[in-house]
């Protein structure tokens, strides 16, 4: 191609980008600053039309021009359906300009039709048409506004315009790192200022960037293995050199890395446009705003995740965003807001698309789950509307009930996914019914050279991607995290919940039977919101390590995303958490267990909690709180011992009694018993169990009471009739003085003092109140609020107050209400028990007068706040 039409093109393409995002803020805004610029730009196409002899683009643009030479003389007005008509020419240009790109001559055909309607206009006799077409997406993009963008498509002209949003926005500048329609990038020099005489970049071939980046990454992969030479050697010669190159190396890297950084408002340089066009198609009213355009990342991830952003938009505006009747009815404004903000966060790039609209449909998708067949009624019982949220991104998957330009054919979000998850990325949804919807998106910043985790399993080492570790774990017999096994699947306890896990070994058929070994180490990986475990033989460094593609004889398998070269020359595989976590579904998803404990974190509604379900001396269900347990164990029979005709057994150094539930010695006479550990300090329980059967989110709704030692009463736990144990009756079983040896000095200094415990629930006043009580407290315990406040309207004075919050009648927030109301408890501390104890909920519940809030179950942290209050009140 001549280089004086290539370069016709690649300023044309990027001034036609400019002058979409323009046109959509004229239209909202007609500023004489924005009409300047864009009757600017149109001329300056129009004038090299014709010195290179390009007639067809000459008179579309020629027609265009006039059009807005009457706008910025004030001859006409700026009207939605006039800058339609000038987006339509827009488009004209952008199809001859592409059909030149690729043959060198504009194509064949007629532009009189647009010209004709650009020549009513002009002389003031437009008449309205139907909305136009989506844009156009063969153009280009360019970078827009540095700051926030807030660019409004009303479908009425008489929506009031929003000057204070764009009064702080400047004008877009076309002299940014841009790709071209010539496969050319603009490079800014560092110390380049704006308002230079002389533009300080030059442009250069896209090709040319790839294959210096290319060469670094072999330099990257020299310099490690000369470091793994000299490694272990400081009396080498060499290392002093090897560091100075080593510094160059990175240094080298670094400024190619921002050759290739792009910011990301070059992939939604199109959106306002696209918006705007919805916008009128529909019927809508809607403001798009973007946030953190000028946040970089490198240009291959961009041009890989703009069709997704750009789908995403499109599926908000129409899916997302309700109609202006409808918006007005729910007490909405009825211009429907879309927001998109994007900011860095570690290596990775954080991108939020969010709408004010409708939410989705829990119950369509629902519908559609069912008569799709990709789940049963009795699958969607056990799942959070957020869970089932997640359909959506299965393939085909679609609840529109009619096909559009935009949706409904089911063939979108799942392409979403699948597209960011090949560049290593995640997303996660949120939706709230009536309230709206966000996606969080998170996308390494490069492709080419990576941080990861260098691990190894049967002796072969895999590196992990350092964007999707969260953290690692060690376990080893006899610590605190241990692998248990619930229904045949692996899980670790981590921090009073069930991570699945997954072990390599299996996985990759590396051997067949695993080995026992002293220690283990986990990979706790996230993949969107799906969080598991990866287990490993060993543990070394992170490594700055080069991506290389998978060979064609390996592409099948999905467990790996490349491969790389370490620095002692062996070529490793690089694991892809996604690929993993969708391989592993049977092996996970054979136990349902570990998929709801998966799943726990942030699902819950009201006053829910994990269950653990099992059976005991008989085929009844009976079930006991999930923080209660310790640990899950299947002890050998053989290691069961005798005291006092008794079952013990020897248990991480020290004698552990073994209780059945029915109150009989017998257990198993060979194979492996499952146990229920219960601790405290030094002191564990075994209580027998017969099979572990699931565990379970449910609220717990005592429905029939029992005069049972053992047994609180009876729910329904996952539509099953289920016995609520009382634990605190199996661990006197066990030791007799388990509620009845406090620490002596402890108990002194607690002694006296008086603590009212409110909740509704009997199983916590059982469990709780010897606790306190053992710690040294006077504790009465009432099982609602009004109860608490008749004994305040009785004269009776407490030092604490400890109050569940989730209870039926009045709720704990109303109880405090209630209490700070009245002088007598006004100036009591109360401390809130709650099984949401996030900082929102702190602050709600200091707003209403809680001196303190305490997760339900850690029964430390609520002994360690009591005597914080004391020791408070004291020095006060």
């Amino acid at each position: 191609m001549d280089d004086l039409l290539g370069e016709f093109l690649t300023e044309t393409s990027e001034n036609l980008s400019v002058l979409d995002v323009e046109l959509v803020k004229l239209e909202q805004n007609p500023e004489p600053q924005i009409l300047s610029n864009i009757f600017r730009l149109v001329h300056t196409i129009k004038g090299t039309c014709g010195f290179l002899g390009l007639p067809r683009l000459e008179a579309v643009a020629h027609a265009a021009e006039n059009v807005l030479g009457k706008f910025r003389d004030g001859e006409l007005e700026v009207t939605p359906d006039a800058v339609t008509l000038i987006l339509a020419s827009i488009d004209r240009i952008k199809m001859i300009l592409s059909h030149i790109e690729q043959t060198e001559a504009e194509p064949e055909g007629d532009d009189s039709d647009l010209i004709l309607r650009l020549n009513q206009a002009a002389e003031g006799q437009l008449q309205p048409q139907a909305a136009p077409a989506p844009a156009v997406e063969a153009a280009p993009e360019t970078k827009p506004e540095p700051e926030p963008v807030a660019a409004s498509a009303e479908a009425e002209p008489a929506a009031q315009p929003h000057p204070a949003e764009d009064a702080a926005v400047p004008a877009p500048q076309a002299q940014v790192p841009a790709t071209t329609a010539g496969g050319a990038v603009a490079v800014h020099p560092e110390g380049a200022k704006e308002g230079a005489g002389i533009v300080q970049t030059i442009r250069v071939n896209v090709d040319l960037l790839e294959n210096l980046m290319t060469l670094v990454s072999e330099l990257v992969l020299t310099r490690n293995q000369l470091l793994q030479m000299v490694r272990g050697k400081d009396d080498s010669e060499f290392a002093t050199p090897l560091q100075r190159l080593s510094h160059i190396t990175t240094d080298l890297q670094e400024g190619v890395m921002k050759t290739r950084m792009q910011p990301i408002g070059n992939a939604w340089a199109k959106l306002p446009r696209i918006v705007r066009d919805l916008s009128v198609e529909t019927g809508k009213k809607i403001d798009l705003q973007m946030y953190g355009a000028e946040t970089e990342l490198d240009r291959q991830v961009l041009e890989l995740i703009k069709d997704p952003l750009t789908h995403m938009v499109r599926n908000s505006a129409d899916h997302g965003l309700e109609l202006t009747e409808e918006r007005r009815r729910a007490g909405k404004p009825e211009i429907g807001k879309i927001m998109l903000n994007a900011y860095h966060e570690g290596g990775h790039i954080i991108i939020e698309i969010s709408d004010d609209g409708r939410g989705l449909n829990i119950r369509k998708i629902k519908e559609k789950a069912l008569s799709s067949g990709l789940a049963t009624e009795a699958d969607l019982d056990q799942l959070s509307e957020q869970q089932i949220a997640q359909f959506i991104f299965r393939a085909g998957f679609s609840t529109a009930e009619k096909v559009t330009s935009v949706s409904g054919r089911g063939v979108g979000m799942d392409v979403v996914r699948t597209n960011i998850e090949k560049i290593g990325g995640t997303i996660e949804l949120k939706t709230v019914q009536g309230k709206g919807t966000s996606f969080i998106i998170k996308i390494p910043l490069t492709l080419a050279i990576v941080s990861a985790l260098i691990v190894e399993c049967a002796a072969e080492r895999f590196a992990i991607p350092q964007i999707s570790v969260l953290e690692l774990v060690r376990t080893t017999a006899k610590s605190e995290h241990s692998i248990e096994v619930i229904n045949h699947a692996p899980v670790l306890r981590l921090r009073d919940r069930l991570l699945p896990l997954v072990s390599l070994r299996t996985l990759l058929r590396l051997e067949k039977d695993e080995a026992q070994r002293d220690e283990t180490f986990i990979v706790v990986t996230q993949v969107g919101t799906y969080t598991f475990g990866i287990i490993v033989d060993r543990v070394f460094d992170t490594e700055e390590i080069v991506v290389k593609p998978v060979s064609p004889i390996l592409r099948h398998i999905s467990m790996f995303s490349g491969n790389t070269i370490l620095g002692d020359g062996s070529v490793i595989m690089i694991l892809d958490p996604n690929g993993i976590a969708s391989s592993t579904g049977e092996i996970v998803g054979s136990s349902q267990t570990a998929k709801d404990a998966a799943m726990v974190r942030g699902t819950s509604d009201g006053d829910q909690q994990s269950l653990l379900v099992f059976r005991a001396g008989g085929q009844d269900l009976k079930a006991v709180p999930l923080a209660l347990v310790a640990r899950l164990e299947e002890i050998d029979t053989a290691v069961i011992e005798r005291s006092h005709g008794k079952p013990v057994v020897q248990y991480r150094g020290k004698l552990m009694p073994l209780v059945s539930i029915d109150g009989s010695t017998s257990v198993q006479s060979e194979g492996r018993q499952p146990v229920l550990v219960f601790a405290d300090g030094d002191r564990s329980m075994g209580l027998v169990v017969d099979e572990i059967v699931d565990i379970v989110e449910e609220s717990l709704k005592i429905e029939l009471t029992v005069d049972q030692p053992g047994l609180i009463g009876t729910a329904v736990v996952s539509g099953k009739a289920t016995d609520i144990i009382d634990a605190g009756f199996y661990l006197t079983q066990a030791w007799g003085d388990w509620f009845g040896s406090p620490d002596q000095e402890y108990g002194k200094q607690n002694a006296g003092k008086r603590v009212l415990l409110v909740d509704d629930s009997p199983f916590f006043l059982n469990l709780l109140t010897p606790l306190l009580s053992v710690a040294g407290y006077d504790v009465v315990s009432v099982d609602g609020a009004d109860k608490a406040l008749s004994m305040r309207d009785a004269g009776d004075d407490f030092d604490v107050i400890i109050s569940d919050i989730e209870m039926p009648g009045m709720n704990g927030f109303e109880f405090a209400r209630a209490v700070r109301a009245d002088g007598r408890w006004s100036d009591v501390p109360m401390v809130a028990l709650s099984s949401h104890a996030a900082e929102k909920d702190f602050e709600r519940g200091r707003a209403v007068g809680f001196t303190d809030y305490v997760a339900k179950f850690d029964r430390d942290a609520l002994l360690q706040t009591l005597a914080q209050t004391f020791a408070d009140r004291g020095a006060a």
